[in-house]
């Protein structure tokens, strides 16, 4: 998600009781960035993702 929506989306995760959720986070916004900033906020999500997802 975009870090405009980070506050909206811990309040969710809380009442859902899951305050420590994490996210994987890049800087808003994204409708009208050009290719070179897209590829490099992919790049950064990825960084962010895979431990997400590989560790326990």
């Amino acid at each position: 998600m975009t870090d405009r929506f980070v506050a909206t989306a811990k309040a969710v995760a809380g009442v859902n009781g899951l305050k420590d959720y994490p996210f994987a986070v890049i800087a808003h916004p994204i409708a009208n960035n050009d290719d070179a900033v897209l590829r490099e906020k992919a790049r950064i999500s990825v960084d962010a993702i895979v431990p997400l997802l590989t560790r326990r």
